[in-house]
């Protein structure tokens, strides 16, 4: 067994990884949204676009909600401001009428063209000097550290 000097030491150099996880992505979701305030997205308008286009249109409020990290009553405010905005329309389901589905209008379709040239453009600035292989070995780290998260009792 190792001992303690051993263990702060190695327990010192990963205990920061949340942290330095949870700052990368506010940092790069904050330079994304400083790109594309020009465009007239904010970061609500712009992050369900994303999220509606990556799940699928006609995923639930519920999926939804889930895939963004904030609870129903708030995306369903959201969804509200979008709608009356133009961004997205919400239909109810066919099989049940309780559920509604989001899709997202033909406004913010032609918004994702620019959100995604824009996103590729800042992943390309943040991955510059990085190898391929170091970032598909992170991708693989930070894959296993989720489906650990979601498994996990």
């Amino acid at each position: 067994m190792a001992d303690s000097k051993e263990f702060r030491d190695e327990y010192s150099r990963v205990d920061g990884f949340g942290q330095a996880l949870a700052e990368t992505a506010r940092a790069w979701r904050s330079r994304l949204d400083q790109r594309l305030e020009p465009l007239g997205l904010s970061q609500a308008k712009w992050r369900t676009v994303l999220n509606v286009a990556r799940a699928g249109e006609g995923v639930t409020q519920k999926v939804l909600a889930e895939r963004m990290g904030v609870e129903g009553p708030t995306l369903v405010g959201l969804l509200d401001r979008l709608a009356r905005d133009g961004w997205v329309e919400r239909r109810a389901c066919n099989e049940d009428r309780r559920i509604r589905q989001v899709y997202l209008t033909s406004q913010a379709r032609e918004a994702l063209k620019e959100i995604e040239t824009v996103a590729a453009r800042l992943r390309r600035d943040l991955f510059n000097g990085l190898e391929e292989d170091e970032l598909l070995r992170c991708l693989k780290v930070l894959k296993h550290i989720r489906d650990r998260a979601e498994h996990l009792e």
